[in-house]
This record gives structure tokens, C-alpha cells and sequence, in this order.
């Protein structure tokens, strides 16, 4: 049978779905009628396969306790070699409810209270909180604005951190979220060597790698055959399939010690075995996704060019950072001369957006907005209309 689901411009009437991204905004503090671009899921159907393999689970009728099997391995496996350029081992993998989660666990096993943890600013804030949550303290290697409008990494600041805060583990996303940027191997390499240098481990956050408009992705513990004793790599099918209430990430630790060490940690949470839908959906996905994951990737990329594009041409005082990764995208308000605060009114109540505000993801981020461009084409004009009407001429 093939592929059905492959019309990204069909707007699908999300709410009353108990949405996260439609149905909670009043409860959240916005209005109630904003158009949402916030949370990072898409708002297109996943794979058909993936549907079919739900329905055929769901009419078995018995939802005991599962487990997966070699088969699955060999399916992740197949995809992160195909994709990625990754051979990876049975042994390394260990499945948990999420990347989030997954941090969380890390920073629990390999860290004291008290400890500082390094992560690099302006970045998803679930960094921050399993980090303050858990009763450590954030060290940003905040990354800076550059004269090519990209995102880089002082280095210098990076190692005097490590340093100065006895750091122990560092938090790497990779692609960059919200700023879009796909580390080089080169760059991989010189934050790797610190690390390495220092005895820092690393746990690099690659759930958005399917996304790569410009350039390549390179997996962290693949750079150099010495990283793979300081990392844990988190990757998840629910970025790039739509997945995330599958609630399932697979989570590769090629070192024996620190995956022991990561393993203990999990089974203190009392999390055992996951939804049998989430493995069934995720193994559709990397097994039979392909045809869907490429077809969507293109229309994400014509998203991307649109908003450049539409910004280039219609909002003066705006502009797109640019990125190689990500269908998220890191826009930069400081030039209209807005303060914060009437900034963030104009596009919540005049122009009737829900965005992400880049002051959560710390204080270097603001006056930016993190807008999601996975969305049929008609949603996207309509948020830049709305931008040009509610926020510029308001």
C-alpha cells in the first residue's frame, strides 16, 4: 500500500484534541482565539504506516507489558547508518520516555547537588529546569551573534567555564535549538577536546538531526573514537515523525560504566518497560517512513525559505537568523526598538500569535521569537501577515 499521508498543505482542525499546542492557551495566560507556533510537534499527519501500525496493535486488544526485540534494533540501526553515517551496537542502546527525561537522568547520575552543569545559552529551557530542578547550577557558554547573522562558540569561555565551575557534565544541543545551528565536525571536535581534556561528559541532545536544510549532521560520539567514552546520545523519532505523545527516545551509550551508571538511574525511577505503542509507531516510522520523512523535509525547507523570504521583503527591523537545522526558527525583533514587554503584547494581543518568547531561554535571547514553520503553507502566511499588521503597524 503506499504512502497516503503526503498532502502537507491540509490544515487539520487540531483542537478540542486535547492539543497542548490548540487547547491550553487561556489556560496558560494567552487568549483564547491566538494562532499557535510554539511547541515543537507538527501539524501535519505522520507516515500512514505509522497509522496502519497503531490500528493493527489497537485491534490486538491486549496492552500488557512489552519489550522490543533484535528486530527493532536493527531497525533504529538501519536508519542512524543510512541517515547519519552511524554504526551503532545492541548493547549501547537503552529506550526511555523521552529526551527530556533522559537529561534529567543524567544530570541525577552523574552529578552532585550542589554541582555545576554547563549548557550553552540561548537553548531549550528543559535544559535549565532538570538541571535548577534538581538542585544544581546553570553555567552558560553563551553562544554569540556573529557578523554572518549565525550563532558560534567561544571557545575560550567554553574551557575557562569548565574550569572555574569544576564542571563535570555538559548539556550539548545539537542541532541548536532555538538558534538553528548544525555544528560542524570541526566545531564538535573543539568543544569534544575540552572535554575530553577535562573529563567532562557530554550529553548531546540530537533529537532535531533529521532536520538539516544546509550541510550535514555529524553524531557527537562519531567525530572522534575518543568520544565515545564521554557520551550519551539522545535521538527520538518523535521530532521528525510527529511522535511525541509516544513518549519514547532511544538513548545510545556506547561506555559500558557510564551506561551502567545511566541504567541505575532510570531503574531508581521505577521506569521499566514503555508503551508498546510508542515502539510500534516508532519502529513504522524508521522502518517504512522514508517516502513520508522525505517528502515533509522538503516542504519544511520551503517553509523555512518562504519566512526568509517574506521577512526580507515585508518586515523592516526584523530579521531571520540564519540556521542550517531545525524546522524552528530563531527571528530577531531587537530592531524595531520595541522594549520587551511591547513586543511580546503586540504579538500576543495584536497581532494574535503564540510564539515562543526567546527570554525563556535566557536573558541573551531577548527580543527574539522561536516561531515553528511545520505547518501547512496557508498557516504560515497567515503568521506573517498577522506579524506585518499586529506588530509592525500597530
Amino acid at each position: 500500500m503506499p504512502e497516503r499521508n503526503l498532502n502537507f498543505d491540509e490544515v487539520i482542525n487540531r483542537r478540542n484534541t486535547n492539543s497542548l499546542k490548540y487547547d491550553f492557551a487561556e489556560r496558560r495566560g494567552y487568549p483564547e482565539d491566538v494562532l499557535p507556533f510554539w511547541v515543537a510537534d507538527m501539524d501535519f499527519k505522520t507516515s500512514s504506516y505509522v497509522e496502519d501500525a497503531l490500528i493493527e496493535r489497537t485491534r490486538h486488544g491486549i496492552f500488557g507489558y512489552s519489550e522490543t526485540g533484535e528486530e527493532y534494533f536493527k531497525i533504529i540501526a538501519g536508519w542512524m547508518k543510512r541517515r547519519h553515517n552511524w554504526e551503532v551496537e545492541p548493547s549501547w542502546l537503552i529506550k526511555t520516555p523521552g529526551v527530556v527525561f533522559a537529561l534529567a537522568m543524567a544530570v541525577k547520575a552523574f552529578t552532585e547537588p550542589g554541582d555545576s552543569v554547563l549548557i550553552q545559552k540561548p537553548v531549550y529551557y528543559p535544559f535549565s529546569e532538570v538541571i535548577e530542578d534538581n538542585q544544581r547550577a546553570v553555567v552558560s557558554n553563551d553562544l554569540y551573534l556573529g557578523p554572518d547573522n549565525r550563532y558560534h562558540i567561544d571557545y575560550a569561555d567554553f574551557e575557562k567555564k569548565i574550569i572555574e565551575n569544576h564542571i563535570k557534565l555538559f548539556l550539548l544541543c545539537n542541532p541548536h535549538n532555538p538558534t538553528g545551528r548544525v555544528f560542524t565536525k570541526d566545531e564538535l571536535e573543539c568543544l569534544g577536546d575540552i572535554c575530553v581534556k577535562h573529563g567532562v561528559l557530554v550529553v548531546s541532545d540530537e533529537i532535531h538531526h533529521d532536520f538539516i536544510f544546509k550541510g550535514e549532521h555529524t553524531v557527537f560520539a562519531n567525530v572522534k573514537k575518543e568520544f565515545r567514552k564521554i557520551s550519551i546520545i539522545c535521538t527520538s523519532a518523535s521530532k521528525t515523525f510527529n511522535l511525541a505523545s509516544m513518549l519514547i527516545s532511544n538513548i545510545f551509550i556506547p561506555d559500558h560504566n557510564i551506561r551502567r551508571a545511566f541504567q541505575k538511574q532510570i531503574d531508581g525511577a521505577g521506569i521499566s518497560q514503555l508503551s508498546i505503542l510508542g515502539l510500534a509507531a516508532t519502529q513504522a516510522a524508521y522502518e517504512k517512513g522514508d517516502e513520508w520523512y522525505d517528502n515533509m523535509h522538503e516542504y519544511v525547507k520551503g517553509n523555512i525559505e518562504y519566512v526568509r523570504n517574506y521577512v526580507k521583503n515585508n518586515l523592516p527591523g526584523i530579521k531571520v537568523i540564519n540556521g542550517e537545522g531545525t524546522y524552528l526558527m530563531w527571528i530577531n525583533f531587537n530592531g524595531l526598538g520595541l522594549s520587551l514587554k511591547e513586543l511580546e503584547h503586540r504579538i500576543i494581543y495584536d497581532a494574535k500569535l503564540w510564539l515562543d518568547s526567546g527570554r525563556i531561554f535566557g536573558k541573551c535571547g531577548e527580543g527574539f521569537q522561536r516561531i515553528n514553520v511545520a505547518a501547512p503553507r496557508a498557516l504560515i502566511e497567515q503568521a506573517m501577515e498577522r506579524i506585518k499588521e499586529g506588530v509592525l503597524h500597530a
